[in-house]
């Protein structure tokens, strides 16, 4: 949507997924950044691998096959995400009206520019964030210095001589807590993926779903750039007797396969390690969620449940002794960056009251026996 319709539908209403302002002819290039990164991203690490002789690869696995195989496999995925349930529902297993709801749901929402943005966008997505977690790995191999006694002593300052995590332990307790708080930690893994492919596959705007893509993009390569900045290890490994009073939970099985990878990785002949500190993606990620679903969806429930995420999930990083204080804050500091590069990048201004100004001043005054049109998008 552009010009004049734009405007007339900016005039009508406060949500800021109606305000938001298009910036002129960034519209047609807004795949350029996502795709830039990928390549950035994806050539580092390739060098990076040949100077360390670390063989780079998908650290989650290979039960789809090899990364040729996948990235057509989740692309295609997506398409019968939407059209399977769609189907089975509206069709209700007569086989015309079956390919008539296949053939209607095709053309008005597959469009070229829709099946663009879910090729790219995943394939993009994939790249990068596989890159990310085999730089993460080869950390320890660049840089052996940890600064977690610094942020440490910075937390112990703030809390006036005590740790956040203790204040939280007394506070919420160590049974409870620990179980709510580590499924919120866990659930946030699957949601990575599922998210993306949410916004890439459904999101009314096709712009929103580049404009979050590549804010995704953008927070997981500053994330680990972050890494290298300032390695650390988190409190949770660097100080663990604060934390042997938790109940067990799966957060906690995490930590010890996390800490006897570094330790295969380290000593031993393991592939590959995850233990970065500073910042916290976690908290950037979920935050960037939210900033997302604020801007770009009108539901107040959905606002209220990804909020809700990011504050728990801030908590879990503090109770269970994944990140310090500083860990959190640079997270957050990420996100904001990539939310606003990410929208300058794909044609977006996501200014308070920015699109409001602009359709007040840009909104034609009709003519006697005429009205303003809104095109669609």
């Amino acid at each position: 949507m552009s010009g004049t319709g734009q405007a007339a539908t900016e005039a009508r209403t406060g949500h800021p997924a109606d305000r938001m302002q298009q910036v002129d002819g960034a519209v047609r290039w807004r795949w350029v950044t996502l795709v830039a990164i990928a390549v950035v991203i994806g050539v580092t690490t390739l060098v990076a691998g040949i100077v360390l002789d670390q063989k780079v690869s998908d650290p989650e696995g290979s039960f789809l096959g090899p990364s040729w195989v996948r990235l057509p496999v989740l692309c295609f995925s997506a398409v019968v995400v939407d059209l399977l349930p769609r189907a089975l529902w509206l069709g209700r297993l007569h086989p015309s009206r079956t390919v008539a709801v296949v053939r209607a749901r095709i053309r008005e929402h597959w469009t070229r520019e829709r099946v663009t943005l879910v090729f790219v966008g995943i394939s993009c997505f994939y790249v990068t964030y596989v890159c990310y977690r085999n730089l993460k790995s080869m950390l320890p191999l660049v840089r052996d210095a940890a600064y977690d006694r610094e942020l440490f002593l910075l937390d112990r300052v703030a809390f006036f001589g005590t740790e956040p995590s203790a204040v939280l332990h007394d506070v919420l307790g160590t049974t409870v807590a620990a179980h709510v708080l580590s499924f919120i930690y866990l659930t946030y893994i699957p949601l990575v993926a599922i998210l993306v492919t949410v916004w890439l596959v459904w999101s009314r705007n096709i712009g929103f779903g580049w404009w979050f893509v590549t804010a995704q993009a953008i927070a997981w390569t500053l994330g680990v750039l972050s890494y290298y900045a300032l390695p650390t290890l988190g409190p949770g490994l660097a100080y663990p007797s604060l934390f042997t009073d938790l109940t067990p939970t799966a957060t906690g099985d995490l930590v010890d396969s996390l800490v006897n990878a570094r330790h295969r990785f380290l000593w031993a002949d393991g592939a590959y390690q995850g233990v970065a500190g500073f910042a916290s993606l976690h908290t950037a990620i979920s935050l960037l969620w939210a900033l997302m679903a604020q801007y770009t969806i009108r539901s107040r429930t959905v606002h209220v449940i990804f909020w809700a995420n990011f504050g728990l999930t801030v908590l879990a990083t503090i109770y269970f002794g994944w990140h310090y204080l500083a860990d959190d804050l640079g997270g957050i500091a990420i996100a904001v960056v990539a939310f606003y590069l990410g929208a300058l990048a794909t044609g977006h201004r996501p200014l308070p009251g920015a699109g409001a100004r602009r359709a007040t001043a840009e909104q034609p005054q009709p003519q006697p026996d005429s009205r303003p049109t809104v095109p669609a998008e």
